[in-house]
Formats: C-alpha cells, structure tokens, sequence
C-alpha cells in the first residue's frame, strides 16, 4: 500500500491507498518553466516598452488622475518580490517622472464580491513603503461594488451583458490593471480582462457570467481560454474600454506553482492576453496522464483561498471539489468518483459569509432539489440590506457571492457518480449537499467499488490547496 497525507483542517489525515495510485503535486510531478531570476529588471523592461500602446511616460502628465487597479489576498503572493510589490512602485516611478503628482494617484484593490481587504492585508499585499505612502492620506481603497456614488452603470456589452464599473477607474485619465495570469477554473486563467469584469463591478455584472447558463455548458467542463464565459470577461473589459474611451494600462504576470513571475506583459489587454497565455500554457495545461482516472482522491484544509472555513463551509466545500472536477476533467472518467478529506464540523464562519447560511437553509426545503433550483432566490438574498452592510462595513462576502459558489458545486454533481467526504465531524453537512461520508479514506474506497469495480485507477493529489493548481490533460490532447 502507498502512505500518502492529504489536507484536512489545519493538519493532514493519512491514506493507505493501493500501490498502482498515481501522485501529482503541481510543480513537482512535471517541473514549471523558469521563473525569473530579476523580476524587477524584466517588469520594468516590459512596463517601459509595452505592448498595442504607448509607454506610460508618454501617456502621463501634471494633472492628470491615474488609478492603479491590484488584485486582492485571494491571489498572486504576499513574497517581497510578488507581482504587486515589484510592479506597482515601478508604475507609481513612472506615473512621477511624467509629471503625474503623488496626490492624483488612487490604488484600488479589485475584491469585486469578496471581503473587503483589512488594512494588514492591504500592507502585506503592496508592501510598507507604498502603503505608508498613500494609506494614511485616503490613496488605497477597497472596491465597493454596493456603492452606488462610486458606480457608472454602462449598459450593456455585445453580448447583452450588464456592465456595470468603478466611477473612479472609469472617470481617471489612466486606468492601470496589475494582474496575475495564473490558471483558474473561471475561464481559463485570471488577469486580462477577468480582472477588471469580475474585481471592480457590480453583482449583476459578475451574475451574467457566474450563472447556471454559463458554467452548466459543454464548454465549461473541461476548463478552457475559449468558454462563453472567457468571450464574456473580454466583452465586458472591452465595453469598459470603449465607453471610457481609453484602454486599460495593464500589467500581468505569469506565475508558477509558488507564485513567482515565468514572465511579464504590460500593454493592451487584448494583445497581452494571447501572449501570456501562451507562456502559461506550459506550466498550466500539463500534458502528463496516459489513462483515464476512476476516482479522485484529496483532502481540503479548513482555511485556503477564499479564506477561513471555506473548507467546512458546505456551499464553499462543494465548490471546491468541483473545481476539481472543472481542472481536472480531461483525466477522469465519465461518472468518476472524488474522495476528499474535510473536518466538515458546520464553522460556516457567518462573519466572513454572512449569506451562506441561509442560502443552505433554503437548499433543505421547499422542492430545492438540485443546487440551480436556488438560482430563483438569487435577486431576493443578493439584495438584503443586512448583507450587504455586512459586505460594506464588515468584511463579509456579498451575499450573491454565494450563488456563483452553487453554480459551480453543481458541477461535480453533473460529472460525478458520488462525492465521499472523509472525517467529517457534523457529516450532516455533507449528506444535505449530497454527498455520502466515511471515516476514512480507505473506508470510502471500499464502498466506491460498488461504481468503479475492485482495481480502479486512482489519481491522488497532495497539497491541492497549499499549491497553485494546473489542468492535468492527457499526454496527446490538442489544448
């Protein structure tokens, strides 16, 4: 048997799994490509000489209003040499020797629907000497997307979608994204133009594409850069930028598995987008199996991306795995089976996702057969006073939040024979979302025999929530 330890709570359980199971840990398995020895030398180089535009220090002058737009904690590393901290001082340099005075530059962190950032987080993301520069005067901000006195709407895109933005990024004379291309089971990758249609816009905006109709389709699952959803993120960036009339600056990076820069882009998003891709791909889209997979075997730890109790949250659980799912679908079997490892004890940490509770409550009732049933009460939950103060004033997530997590947990639903939770603690949680339970892992392998037979090949994936995730292909897909 093969010993192998997968994520759960704030520790590991161990797996006794047959010794024929596969391993893949995201930057071990397969190599990245090289990082970048001197990733300020190759930002500044890429900032200076960019892409379908001009440079900054031809763009910029005395007078002009300059908003810098950065991703928040969800993504993109807090090292001294993260993204963040190298590209927007050399940004904020070149905005200065262009005449651009201090006081007309505004930093707003892209959280979009996700908490807003503390004040310690902030200063972790950009590091001290920005934030003692511009924090204490007013010059960093969190993206308010319930505040309607800092909100344009502008209409509708080409594909009939909402867009509604940021006042202060639409309204500035230079609007600059810092983005991180780094894969992600929303359309391919983030960065590009994701970043601005998701961080700094309103929820009607975000549910045109974080919807059933959305991500139910084909091209969905397997994840790919050319979903409905990838065409929706470039519309709604590219509506930006027609009613603004500018173009966005924008700044991305390529990360590897630790979040260090493979390479950097500056430019037009449209242009960048298909050459950041092109580097990601490589580290991303690892073409490494030469079978199909049975079952899934991982485990998620209390606390990761979204933040603490996302892994025993039971809407955030499911998500989770079915993101899994979403990555990994070109290895797996039609109909496999995950097995995953959750202390699932019920923490649905209220403060963080004040509107989970209840959007699980109405799950347990009312003919809610399937997760897309909810979708009804989607305008009813995301327009409660109570959680959006909470969103607003509390760092809370925004209640419509919650539905873009049940549209995806649907999918492992919709690709999965059965979903077996490991060491839950209040397993009813798990049962009410449709999942079945087993003390251990090797106890939940036993009963998926009765689906996968007695030798199914097993994929499992250690470390799946401390690294950065690629989509595993087979060794000759076309990607």
């Amino acid at each position: 048997m093969k010993k192998l330890s997968f994520e759960y709570g704030h520790g590991e359980m161990e797996a006794y799994l047959p010794d024929n199971t596969d391993v893949f840990i995201p930057g071990e398995t397969v190599p990245d490509p090289p990082f970048l020895q001197n990733p300020e030398e190759e930002t500044r180089k890429a900032i200076q000489n960019p892409i379908g535009m001009p440079p900054l220090s031809q763009l910029a002058k005395k007078g002009m209003k300059v908003t810098i737009v950065f991703p928040d904690r969800v993504k993109g590393g807090f090292q001294a040499n993260s993204h963040r901290k190298v590209a927007i001082p050399i940004i904020i340099e070149e905005l200065l020797k262009a005449g651009v005075e201090k006081k007309d530059i505004k930093l707003i962190c892209s959280n979009g629907l996700h908490r807003k950032n503390t004040d310690a987080e902030i200063r972790a993301l950009l590091g001290d000497k920005v934030f003692n520069e511009f924090w204490y005067s007013g010059q960093i901000v969190n993206h308010d997307s319930e505040d309607w006195d800092n909100l344009v709407d502008l209409g509708y895109d080409e594909l009939g979608d909402r867009v509604i933005m940021n006042k202060e990024v639409y309204e500035s004379d230079i609007a600059v994204l810092v983005g991180h291309t780094l894969g992600n089971p929303y359309g391919g990758y983030s960065g590009g133009y994701k970043h601005c249609a998701t961080g700094i816009t309103h929820w009607r905006s975000i549910g045109s594409h974080h919807n059933p109709q959305t991500m139910h389709r084909e091209d969905f699952t397997p994840v790919s850069n050319y979903s409905l959803m990838r065409r929706q993120f470039d519309a709604i960036g590219q509506h930006m930028e027609k009613c603004m009339g500018k173009k966005f600056f924008t700044v991305d990076a390529v990360l590897d598995t630790y979040s260090r820069q493979i390479a950097v882009f500056a430019g037009y998003a449209k242009d960048i987008q298909p050459l950041s891709w092109e580097i990601a791909d490589k580290r991303t889209y690892v073409k490494w199996a030469d079978k199909k997979y049975d079952v899934l075997v991982f485990g998620m730890p209390q606390a990761f991306h979204y933040g603490n109790g996302m892994g025993t949250n039971p809407i955030l659980m499911l998500q989770a795995i079915s993101a899994q799912i979403i990555r990994h679908k070109r290895v797996l079997k039609d109909n496999c089976v995950v097995i995953c490892s959750s202390i699932c004890n019920g923490y649905f940490h209220d403060e963080e996702f004040p509107s989970y509770r209840e959007i699980f409550d109405l799950f347990q009732r009312d003919y809610n057969n399937i997760l897309p049933d909810l979708a009804k009460y989607g305008e009813y939950v995301s327009t409660k006073q109570e959680y959006i103060d909470k969103y607003r004033f509390k760092y809370g997530y925004h209640p419509f939040h919650g539905f873009s997590m049940i549209s995806c947990g649907h999918i492992a639903e919709m690709h999965c024979s059965a979903i077996y939770i490991v060491g839950a603690q209040e397993p009813g949680y798990a049962r009410a979302m449709g999942m079945k339970t087993r003390a251990a892992f090797e106890e939940a392998l036993k009963d998926a025999e009765k689906i996968v037979g007695k030798n199914p090949n097993i994929l499992a994936l250690p470390k799946t929530f401390k690294l950065a995730a690629v989509h595993l292909c087979m060794k000759d897909d076309k990607i």
